[in-house]
């Protein structure tokens, strides 16, 4: 490295290429796309990434992208991630380039797909200083459609030959911190996320003559208190369980009692055995609640995604590489973990690595009051894409430093892409 340090000239030529980060930004802000099919951006993407010398393969039941990055020098590889997909949201945010087909890019995604985006021009241009690999996984799906999980059966893991020795993920947020400051945590950083979808069959009569017949609604509506009651008298407080009844159904008219009352429960934990009893302990409240009414119950429980732990030395990483960047205001650690959840759990399940949030509050906003992710009037400062970029190939140039010597003698036998620091 002739006294460089890995990140050097980073943070300059993402000013650089600030105004373009921008345009693609907006570009997939405008036409949002929900779910696993998402052709335009994967387009978009792969404009993006045209000319840049790299290996791109793009999925067989996904609009996924994967695109590997060769370094000048034999070493290990590094995975970034960058998720695509927008959400089922009307945005109502009044922005030029605002979606109006009903999706939005409410969660910032397209700020993450344009940074990855970034950070492979950064990459391509300072390929001389790699030693290794990086895979850049554009992800789609990530809302609701395990679309890492999709990607992993695929092969992303093995796309450059050698399984990462470590992977690396972003994720703004548009309120709860000032912009552009960078934060983690090592250990578990994200809930878990499983959903209860509870049917409680009843039998149907007129609202006049409730004895007459068998009222679901009411059982239903005793099964969501006692979930409540069940968490706060079955779960260690310090490892907790979240609840929440986003959905209620049942009958047409007031005066006439339904067969059926359905409801969808979202439950949150932050341990594989808080995960497990949770299922259990649930599942046995609704049919001990309809039990005790003489009417059937049937439960439902989705696994969806487990908790996402940063590994604590991918996180030393990330705190140091933000520190050389942009100094050590640059960089906070979260307090606690958050109970929003990711499927980049799954990635991080597998190898060590990090899910790094990065504030993106609008200038002159209350970071404490301004919309937040997922809300039809989320918004997001474009200025921190360049250092979103910059942190990126930072995080990637640094680990390939941190893991393979500048000049592995080659009379030692050993295979350099094998090296672990």
């Amino acid at each position: 490295m002739n006294g460089r340090r890995p990140t050097d000239g980073l943070l300059d030529d993402a000013r650089g290429v600030q105004d373009d980060l921008v345009r693609l930004r907006r570009t997939l802000h405008a036409r949002p796309e929900v779910g696993l099919d998402l052709p335009h951006t994967q387009e978009a993407v792969l404009r993006a990434l045209d000319g840049l010398g790299l290996e791109i393969t793009t999925g067989r039941r996904l609009s996924s992208v994967t695109a590997v990055l060769r370094g000048a020098r034999p070493g290990p590889t590094v995975l970034l991630r960058g998720d695509m997909d927008a959400l089922p949201v009307t945005e109502r945010t009044g922005l030029d380039f605002a979606a109006g087909n009903g999706a939005m890019h409410a969660c910032g995604h397209d700020l993450h797909t344009a940074m990855l985006a970034g950070a492979a021009r950064l990459l391509a241009h300072h390929r001389d200083r790699l030693a290794g690999d990086v895979v850049l996984m554009f992800q789609p799906g990530e809302e609701g459609y395990d679309g890492a999980r999709h990607m992993l059966e695929e092969g992303i893991l093995d796309a450059s030959g050698t399984r990462p020795v470590a992977a690396y993920a972003l994720h703004v947020t548009a309120s709860g911190r000032p912009s552009g400051r960078f934060s983690a945590r090592g250990g578990p950083t994200m809930a878990a996320v499983d959903n209860l979808t509870v049917t409680v069959r009843g039998a149907g009569g007129h609202g006049a003559m409730p004895h007459s017949a068998k009222d679901p609604v009411p059982v239903a509506c005793e099964m969501v208190v006692a979930l409540q009651t069940r968490v706060t008298r079955a779960f260690d407080v310090f490892d907790p369980v979240v609840v929440t009844t986003g959905s209620f159904h049942a009958g047409t008219q007031n005066n006439i009692i339904p067969d059926t009352a359905v409801f969808e429960t979202t439950v949150r934990t932050f341990s594989p055995e808080a995960r497990e009893r949770a299922e259990r302990c649930l599942t046995e409240v609704c049919h001990g609640v309809a039990a005790a009414h003489g009417i059937e119950a049937e439960v439902r429980w989705q696994p969806l995604y487990p908790v996402t732990v940063n590994d604590p030395a991918a996180v030393d990483t990330v705190a140091r590489t933000v520190s050389e960047l942009f100094g050590e205001d640059g960089y906070e650690t979260l307090p606690r973990p958050m109970t929003g959840s990711e499927d980049f759990s799954r990635v991080v399940d597998e190898i060590p690595g990090a899910m790094v949030f990065l504030g993106a509050t609008t200038p002159g906003a209350d970071p404490g009051t301004a919309p937040d992710n997922h809300s039809p009037l989320a918004d997001f400062d474009e200025s921190v894409l360049g250092p979103g970029a910059a942190l990126y190939a930072a995080l990637a140039t640094g680990r390939l430093h941190d893991t393979t010597p500048d000049d592995p003698d080659p009379s030692d036998g050993a295979d350099p892409r094998m090296r672990r620091s």
